[in-house]
Order: C-alpha cells, then sequence, then structure tokens
C-alpha cells in the first residue's frame, strides 16, 4: 500500500499537482494516464522518493519495499545480468555481498569480530529469501528470453533489447510491496509482454505503470489513475472501461447542461411577458428566483489533444503490389533474411512480428530502398508509391536548422504557409509552436512530423517501423483509426498489440530459421496452437 497526502508540486512556477489525496492497495494495478507533460513519469519519481514534492506527503507501510523499474540501461554495464537482477532488492544484496566478502577473507586474517558479523548476516540472509534469490533471478530471467548462458555475462556484452529485460526482471525481483513501472513493454517481444502482463494478473501486491501500450492497460490494470488539470482522479477498471466512460459521463453532463439552458430560456421569456403585467407579477417574481437557483455544470475541455492524422492515396494502388524472390541478407554476420519468397496482394495490411527486430527492419529498409540486400531481388508495381517511416528517423532532423513550417514546406507542392499551417494546426503544432526549431523538439513532436510528411506523399503503400515510438496514447488511438480507414497497402513492424489486431490480415514473422507467414488476425494467430508449435521449432537454436 502507497498513498499521498495533500500532494502538490510545482517546477518554474508551473503546477503538475496540486493538493492529491490518493491511496493505492494490494492487490491491484493501476494505470497512470495523462497527456504528455502532464507528469506521469514525475508522479512515479515522486512515489519512489526519487523526486521531493513542493508540500505534502508519500507514506507506506513500515515494511514496505518498493522497487522501480530502471530507464538507464548502461548504469550496469560492469556488473554481470544475475548481480544486476540482485540489486533490484538492495537490502539483500548488501547482505549478499557482505557475506561474500567475509567468506572470501584468508583464514589467518579472519577474526571474531568477523564471526559474529558473519552469524548475523547469515541470519539475515536467510530471512530476506537469500537462499532462493538465485533460483528466483534465474526464473524471471528465463522467463523473459535471457537464456542461462548470459547469467553470468556482463551487462555490457548484452544486446540493449536484452538490457531492458534484466532491469524488467530486477524490478520484480523479491516481490516488492510497491512496484512502479515507467513502460515496462518497451522493446519488450510479444511472448515477453505476454508473460509480464501473467506475472501481474497474478501480482497480490501494489502496481503502478504508466504505458502507452493499451492492450497491456487492458490486460492487467484493476483502476485508472487519470492525471489532468493538477488532479489526479481513481477510476475502477481498465484503459477503455476508462475512456468509454468518461465519454458517456461527458456526454451524460453536456446533455444535463443543454435542458438546464433550455429551462432558463423558458424561465427568462416567462419573466420577459408578465414582468409589467400586475396580476402576473408575482409569478414573474417566482420564475426570477427559479433561474437564479439553475447553475449549469463546469464542463473543463480535456487538456488531451488528438492529432488529426488521415492517409490519402492519389492514386489507386492496382493490382500488382510486391513481389519478393530469394531476397536474403545479413547484418554483422548473422543471417537476418533468407531466401525469402513471398507476394503481396491489394488489400492487404501485413504485420511483421516476433522478437527479431533487426531483421524487420532490415527488410523494411530494403523494400525502400535505405538498404541493400546480399542477394535475391523485389519488384514494387508500377502503379505503387511509397511512404516509409523508419525505425531511426534522425537523419531528417540531425544538423537541422529550421523551424517547423520551413521543414515541413520543404516535402510539400504547396508552397504556401497557409496550407503548411493548417496541415501543422491538426497535427498540434499551432500559433507559436509551429515556429519551435527542430533541433529542440521532443521524440513524440518529430513523430508527429514524419506523420506530416508522410501525409503530404499521399502514397498507396505505407511502410511503418515502430509507428507508435515516443508517441502518447491519444497520438497512437489518431493513428490506428487512419490506418484502419488506409484505402492502401501497409507493411508494420509493430510491438502494439491493439494496432496490430485491429489493422492487420495478414502476420509474418521473423525467426532464425525462417518465416512463418499466415492470413489472419493477429488474435487469430496467436491463438492457434499449431503455428505456436511452429515457432517453438522455428525458434531452437540448432
Amino acid at each position: 500500500m502507497i498513498q499521498t497526502n495533500s500532494l502538490s508540486l510545482s517546477f518554474g512556477g508551473r503546477k503538475l499537482f496540486e493538493n492529491v489525496n490518493i491511496m493505492f492497495t494490494d492487490d491491484n494495478c493501476y494505470g497512470v494516464i495523462g497527456a504528455n507533460g502532464s507528469g506521469k513519469s514525475t508522479f512515479l519519481k515522486i512515489l519512489s522518493g526519487e523526486i521531493s514534492p513542493s508540500a505534502g506527503s508519500v507514506s507506506k507501510g513500515p515494511n514496505d519495499r518498493i522497487a522501480v523499474l530502471k530507464q538507464n540501461h548502461f548504469e550496469y554495464d560492469d556488473f554481470p545480468v544475475i548481480k544486476t537482477v540482485f540489486m533490484g532488492h538492495q537490502e539483500l544484496y548488501k547482505v549478499m555481498e557482505e557475506r561474500e566478502a567475509l567468506y572470501a577473507k584468508p583464514q589467518e586474517q579472519f577474526t571474531d569480530a568477523d564471526g559474529l558479523r558473519l552469524g548475523k548476516l547469515e541470519g539475515d540472509f536467510a530471512g530476506l529469501n537469500g537462499w532462493e534469490a538465485e533460483a528466483e533471478a534465474a526464473i524471471l530471467l528465463n522467463a523473459l528470453g535471457i537464456a542461462n548462458n548470459l547469467h553470468n555475462k556482463k551487462m555490457k556484452d548484452l544486446l540493449d533489447s536484452q538490457k531492458v529485460k534484466v532491469l524488467l526482471a530486477q524490478a520484480l525481483f523479491g516481490n516488492p510491496e510497491v512496484l512502479l513501472l515507467d513502460e515496462p513493454t518497451n522493446h519488450l517481444d510479444t511472448k515477453s509482454i505476454a508473460w509480464l502482463e501473467e506475472f501481474l494478473l497474478n501480482y497480490k501486491s501494489t502496481v503502478i505503470v504508466v504505458s502507452h501500450d493499451r492492450h497491456f492497460l487492458n490486460k492487467v490494470c484493476t483502476h485508472i489513475a487519470d492525471i489532468d488539470y493538477e488532479q489526479i482522479t481513481l477510476f475502477t477498471g481498465n484503459y477503455d472501461f476508462w475512456r468509454e466512460s468518461s465519454e458517456l459521463a461527458r456526454k451524460l453532463l453536456s446533455e444535463s447542461n443543454k435542458k438546464k439552458e433550455e429551462q432558463i430560456k423558458e424561465l427568462e421569456d416567462f419573466v420577459r411577458r408578465f414582468s409589467a403585467n400586475a396580476s402576473k407579477s408575482k409569478q414573474a417574481t417566482s420564475r426570477k428566483k427559479q433561474i437564479e437557483k439553475i447553475t449549469l455544470d463546469d464542463i473543463k475541455p480535456s487538456s488531451r489533444r488528438y492529432p488529426y492524422i488521415h492517409f490519402e492515396c492519389a492514386r489507386e494502388v492496382g493490382k500488382e503490389i510486391l513481389t519478393v524472390t530469394g531476397l536474403t541478407k545479413s547484418i554483422n554476420g548473422e543471417k537476418a533474411i533468407n531466401k525469402l519468397d513471398l507476394i503481396i496482394a491489394p488489400g492487404e495490411k501485413v504485420a511483421l512480428v516476433g522478437e527479431y527486430d533487426f531483421a524487420k527492419t532490415a527488410f523494411l529498409d530494403i523494400l525502400s530502398n535505405n538498404l541493400k540486400a546480399d542477394s535475391g531481388m523485389f519488384t514494387w508495381g508500377q502503379t505503387t508509391s511509397l511512404s516509409y517511416l523508419p525505425k531511426d528517423n534522425s537523419k531528417f532532423f540531425d544538423n537541422c536548422d529550421y523551424n517547423i513550417v520551413d521543414w515541413l514546406r520543404q516535402f510539400s507542392d504547396d508552397q504556401s504557409t497557409e496550407h503548411i499551417r493548417g496541415l501543422l494546426g491538426r497535427m498540434l503544432f499551432a500559433g507559436e509552436d509551429a515556429l519551435k526549431k527542430i533541433n529542440v523538439l521532443s521524440g513524440g513532436e518529430k513523430m508527429r512530423l514524419m506523420y506530416s510528411k508522410m501525409m503530404l506523399n499521399k502514397a498507396n503503400i505505407l511502410l511503418l517501423d515502430g509507428p507508435t515510438d515516443h508517441l502518447d496514447l491519444e497520438s497512437i488511438v489518431a493513428l490506428n483509426g487512419a490506418l484502419e480507414k488506409f484505402k492502401g497497402v501497409i507493411l508494420i513492424n509493430s510491438h502494439d498489440h491493439s494496432l496490430v489486431q485491429s489493422i492487420a490480415n495478414r502476420i509474418i514473422e521473423f525467426t532464425p530459421h525462417g518465416v512463418l507467414d499466415r492470413k489472419m488476425t493477429f488474435d487469430e494467430y496467436l491463438e492457434n496452437k499449431e503455428i505456436q508449435s511452429q515457432l517453438e521449432t522455428l525458434y531452437e537454436v540448432s
């Protein structure tokens, strides 16, 4: 259990929270949501003690331990993987280190005081479940796809995607009473996300999570903590329940106000017509008092803003889309694509899935002519036109001194400022925001600009690599709707379950031993036992 007491926080005169009183209890998972900049991650840092509030306090159970998912993948580079996990329980880790140092002392240097201290440490070690620590850490690592042969390697020897999993295991280690997770599904593959979902569903302590993954929030959350207008409001239910119920509540409030406005108008008309009539003056006075008693409920527009994303096709896509024959590519000596053959047909929205992100990125880079294949070929249909969103968009922004308007103008046939500003306004770059320099933009702002650029292209083929990276929930929802309505063909590499499920009608999974290609939805693919059995074979290391 953890709670805030009259919590307030201000940065440079700007209030993030004011007088927040909220309790998070055991056996519940709370999803913290809010617009970009509302203070979601900051709130978690206050709960963990990393940041002190301007006023108020945070309290927890006297013996409760708080664990936090770390974000710095390089912080533990010089430590073995297994020890990095142990560090998630600092009290146990300190006991382990001191105990190990005493046992390593030469016998002639070992004193009576050392013996007494070691006896105390042994008791603490047992009381903190130290004897089970290595087994528990190994179970967590293996469940997240970190094999036994990696457990004693240095963190710096792991891939970034593997480091993310180790830090997640670190946070989960030792069953903390309060678990704080900031974007825990980032860079995780579908299998690891599914395991984490099941882990949290069975977790009996307090979990507080910030995530832009709608499927994850729907699966694990028992409550939603909504940050808006410097307040945090608690709702029972998952993300979809919060969204639908909040929209319904707002609609009902709006309808209630409309009825009140109509009632006020009728009373005002009555007062106007009869206030000068002596026989009716008493009734008119009574109606006037009724008007004064009617109050309209204040409906604040949400601080959330949704960009307008809409992809048009300048021409129909045609009958021939893409033919791939014998395509092969190795990356850093590892085979990413091996003699791939496939045909993409009109109307297909293809999701590239699986753990081998580098293979999926290589495939999209080749198709967009940003990377050369080792062998094989591919042919796009004559009526196709491509628009590509790369995983790394830095080349579009690095060493660029443009403001936002001038940056987008270079990709537009219509060079008028009115046209450019109109598109930018719909993508939430209004007024002075549209004149910001490119080099000061956040990752989310750069992604919205990339989508603005793609909308200007009016291509009938979209190649999307990591399309929800850096986006807030509102932008993801807007993008999702745009891709559902898109009339052309899509090839998309994404770990966003809700996005893939809602748009894809064909699934292609890249594995170490070839691809698995099925025309079905993502959920059908995941729930098909025969397919999952085939995947186990394809992922086995020979």
